[in-house]
């Protein structure tokens, strides 16, 4: 189920499920605004956007949960965008009203702990929602472009198929920090680990945060998938240990034999991840011999990055060094 692309005169809610909108500075939040109203949209915000608890930097469930359904029921409303990731998403999938989710299709577009609800109501309703920018994202002043071009490809009208190009250069500094300065990485583009071609359903997210679902009701289907993987460098110099684990568990899982191929995104540097790192941790993996294995790809915890679409269909061909991605959905 493909959820209408937007076009001029749309109205998008901006809802906070995750972190809340009052950790972001005035000038992000202006500028994020100014580039949704130039694609000719309506921003509006959920009742508890700027709700604030210290300790889990958000508000409670009940209010985050609310302001999700809220958006989906409201039928003016064609689009709904995350704040910010952060650590709690889970905490309101159990109060979401999946049947009225089902009957009212619209995009949802998040990323990082929001994962939890792409693939949580992909899973309980066949809705296709779209990892890409959050609505702070939007707040970024320089290196936006690619991220903002792939935005536009996949979810605005006559829109929704894009073949994936790497970004010519890459970031990872505090850009809400510093909005000024800041560091551009020339971008290698994606590198093949395992060689092969694969079409299927796109599964996926953070990791260890689609890890959390393992067990659940709302845990996705991986069946005849390409999972598209990324995460944080939150575990430092662990990072490879870390990803590794979180891996093995998703290789535990029922169907996994079925899946077709793996994306990962592209590592930040705190990770202290390298070519022969990543070559390493695939090639200990038995279970991935006969199956097309990426890295490097745009998505995940550095800028900029693509959007695509969890439930959307992805074909993968990684051939000769070299690697053509096509997403749809």
């Amino acid at each position: 189920m493909i959820p209408e692309k937007l076009k001029p005169g749309d109205e998008v809610r901006i809802i906070a499920p995750s972190r809340s909108m009052a950790i972001l500075k005035d000038d992000c939040i202006n500028l994020a605004v100014e580039r949704l109203e130039s694609l000719g949209l309506k921003v509006t915000f959920g009742a508890h956007v700027k709700d604030f608890d210290p300790d889990y930097m958000s508000t409670n469930y009940k209010d985050r949960a609310d302001d999700l359904n809220d958006a989906f029921r409201d039928p003016n409303v064609k689009a709904i965008l995350t704040v910010i990731g952060g650590f709690n998403s889970n905490q309101i999938i159990k109060y979401l009203d999946y049947e009225m989710i089902k009957k009212n299709p619209k995009i949802l577009c998040g990323y990082s702990d929001i994962t939890i609800l792409l693939d949580t109501i992909y899973a309980k309703t066949g809705l296709v929602t779209y990892y890409g920018p959050h609505f702070s994202s939007f707040g970024m002043k320089k290196g936006f472009e690619y991220t903002f071009d792939y935005f536009k490809e996949m979810l605005l009208e006559n829109g929704g198929v894009s073949n994936v190009k790497a970004s010519e250069k890459w970031s990872d500094d505090p850009w809400f920090s510093d909005q000024e300065n800041r560091e551009f990485i020339d971008n290698e583009g994606m590198i093949v680990i395992n060689e092969g071609e694969a079409k299927g359903k796109i599964v996926g997210g953070n990791l260890c945060t689609l890890n959390l679902l393992q067990g659940t009701e709302y845990m996705p289907d991986i069946e005849n998938s390409i999972l598209f993987l990324e995460d944080d460098d939150m575990a430092g110099k662990l990072f490879l240990v870390e990803f590794d684990r979180n891996l093995v568990s998703l290789i535990q899982q029922p169907k996994f034999e079925t899946v077709r191929g793996i994306v990962i995104g592209r590592c930040q540097k705190g990770s202290q991840m390298t070519e022969e790192k990543w070559r390493k941790l695939i090639k200990s993996k038995p279970e991935l011999e006969n199956i097309p294995v990426v890295i490097g790809s745009d998505f995940g915890h550095t800028t900029p990055i693509i959007t695509f679409p969890i439930g959307g269909e992805a074909k993968l061909v990684a051939k000769n060094g070299k690697v053509d991605l096509e997403i749809r959905g």
